[in-house]
């Protein structure tokens, strides 16, 4: 059933998915057994190949519907640097080298700095977040994420008073990535945030999911999540975060300027122009739910467009 808008939960009331290996995290155990005889695709503990994280909070932001299958979510992927069919790019993208990585800090802060992967890790606690996902198509998910608020990171760089975007840049490397060769996009894929939503406490940098490390498919080593909107705003394989004081053009604005804006927000209220953005289809349920204004995340974030015509603004 849809949720409520400002439904949320600790962690604890979370069914944990099979790849979390640390047993001592689990529920108790009659709940486990419960959700167990309930969703037993979700129970049991193994690895799947990715290495484990070592998680120091288990957040408040969690859903109460249990996550989507980690089978599900590592293979169906949008991720256009590999291929335009998602459930091609889990095995076009397993040889990407995703160590060593570096993230590049730069633009209108006080302290640029390039950030070797591995000391973001031993810099921030990572925390689990638990949110819903929406994809532009119409279909959606429930996935753990294993990262940091990217606050922290931004203002450890003093950001100048003029700052007032935040643009990401994903990898650029056609040798390693197949779909750069096509003109399906503009390359590197590049994508926007306003200060404020960058700062906004639910938009989190994630480096894992279901307690492991992301896999190379679901955006290694260093993704963006930013749960109240579309899917195409969660950049991946990030490699460059700049501030500035212009609005980026992101890659889909540039691609389908009439279809994508800026913003991203979801709002069932505003179709997208070859389909209605109503309906959604949660991925592993046949039937389709009711789309949730800011999928659901309204009470948090609202705010932010106050004022704002978030029909003009899509």
């Amino acid at each position: 059933m849809p949720q409520d808008e400002d439904d949320e939960i600790t962690a604890s009331e979370i069914t944990p998915k099979e790849v979390y290996l640390n047993r001592r995290e689990f529920m108790a155990a009659s709940a486990a057994a419960a959700a167990a005889a309930a969703f037993p695709e979700l129970s049991g503990a193994e690895s799947h190949g990715n290495t484990p994280l070592k998680i120091e909070k288990r957040s408040d932001y969690a859903e109460k519907e249990p996550p989507t299958t980690y089978k599900d979510a590592a293979g169906y992927n949008n991720f256009y640097e590999f291929s335009t069919g998602k459930e091609d790019v889990a095995a076009l993208s397993k040889d990407l080298r995703v160590r060593p990585w570096t993230v590049s800090l730069e633009g209108l802060i006080k302290k640029p700095k390039v950030y070797d992967i591995d000391s973001l890790i031993k810099m921030f606690p990572l925390e689990e977040r638990i949110y819903r996902m929406r994809c532009v198509e119409g279909w959606s998910m429930v996935i753990p994420w294993v990262g940091f608020a990217l606050d922290g990171l931004i203002k450890l760089s003093e950001p100048d008073s003029k700052a007032k975007f935040v643009e990401f840049t994903t990898l650029h490397d056609p040798a390693q990535m197949p779909g750069q060769r096509r003109e399906v996009l503009q390359w590197p894929y590049v994508e926007g945030l306003r200060l404020d939503e960058a700062l906004h406490p639910l938009t989190i940098l994630s480096m894992g999911m279901y307690g492991e490390t992301l896999p190379n498919q679901n955006g290694a080593p260093l993704r963006l999540v930013v749960p109240w909107k579309y899917g195409f705003k969660s950049i991946k394989s990030i490699v460059k975060i700049r501030l500035t004081e212009q609005m980026p053009i992101t890659s889909w604005m540039q691609a389908g300027p009439s279809e994508y804006g800026f913003y991203a927000n979801v709002n069932p209220e505003v179709d997208h122009p070859r389909w209605s953005q109503a309906r959604e289809r949660r991925v592993g349920e046949f039937m389709k739910r009711k789309t949730l204004m800011f999928n659901g995340y309204a009470g948090q974030v609202a705010s932010l467009y106050s004022g704002m015509d978030l029909r003009k603004n899509f």
